[in-house]
């Protein structure tokens, strides 16, 4: 994969992807010594435990500012000054300001989940693949349970994917009330495009957390947080067995790209057609948390 590209909503045009790590990331799943590499060390939990313990260090405070230059965040969105973060990981998990994300106000809306790039499938039985067509993962794998799998096989699903530029915060796409989050050992596999679309079934093979919602308007959606390389860390603010509203916080990634999936029951959302335009030709759609996504049907 040369570029990757993604379909802007709030632009209404195609980007180029600028990758944060980008020379890395192709010489580990590109070239054979990168693929050892990857092997003995970069997919293990102990490489993506040193390298958060590494963006814990009070020097790496020093990256921010360039970090938010060169890829032109907007720093008045913050909670905090940016001089105010102790080191790297402060601010990659860093918390926005009340109203940065306004929260879609349509009781029949589903919101993202998070700020990122998004594709969708209307029915996992007709899915052709995600970002190459013909390649899907495993659905009884992902959710480590056969049966839940084939309560949600021609369910709707919505993979969310952050990259490391992207506020880190997921939050709940609809009001309702969630159980406890379980977690799925696994290796921690980059999510990037570039690692996806050499393997798929990295997705529903890495370090994940399962939560299921149970809402009034889509039944019990299921939603799941994937670590991936140098995100050792899924780390849950919520309270399990405690209602939430539509855009309440559910967690945080420490540092690193990763993403969220959803999965709801059958015939119970009808996706933007922006979005399902993108996913049948397998380009991300980039929308942030809050937006709409879909209304119930």
């Amino acid at each position: 994969m040369d570029e990757i590209v993604y379909f802007d909503r709030y632009r209404k045009e195609t980007e180029v992807e600028k990758v944060y790590g980008d020379k890395a990331l192709r010489w580990t799943y590109g070239t054979r010594s990168g693929r050892l590499s990857l092997h003995l060390a970069v997919k293990r939990a102990m490489f993506s435990r040193w390298y958060g313990w590494r963006m814990d260090r009070p020097g790496t405070r020093r990256k921010i500012a360039p970090f938010i230059e060169e890829f032109e965040l907007d720093a008045s969105e913050f909670v905090r000054e940016v001089d105010d973060f102790a080191n790297f990981n402060e601010f990659f998990f860093r918390e926005l300001k009340p109203g940065a994300r306004p929260i879609d106000p349509d009781p029949s809306s589903v919101v993202f989940p998070a700020d990122g790039r998004h594709l969708c499938v209307p029915d996992l039985s007709q899915c052709d693949g995600l970002f190459v067509k013909g390649e899907m993962f495993d659905l009884a794998t992902l959710l480590g349970d056969r049966d839940l799998a084939d309560q949600y096989a021609t369910g709707s699903l919505l993979l969310s994917r952050l990259c490391p530029v992207d506020y880190h915060r997921f939050h709940f796409p609809a009001a309702g009330v969630p159980g406890p989050a379980r977690l799925i050992n696994g290796p921690l596999y980059s999510v990037n495009p570039i690692a996806l679309c050499q393997n798929i079934h990295i997705l529903a093979t890495n370090k994940r957390c399962l939560t299921v919602l149970e809402t009034a308007t889509f039944g019990r959606v299921l939603l799941m947080e994937i670590g991936a390389t140098c995100v050792g860390s899924i780390c849950q603010t919520f309270a399990s067995g405690a209602a939430v509203a539509k855009g309440d916080e559910k967690g945080y990634f420490r540092f690193g790209g990763s993403s969220t999936i959803m999965i709801f029951p059958p015939g119970r959302i009808l996706f933007d057609q922006d979005l399902v335009e993108n996913s049948l030709r397998h380009r991300e759609l980039y929308a942030r948390v809050g937006d709409r996504m879909g209304v119930a049907v």
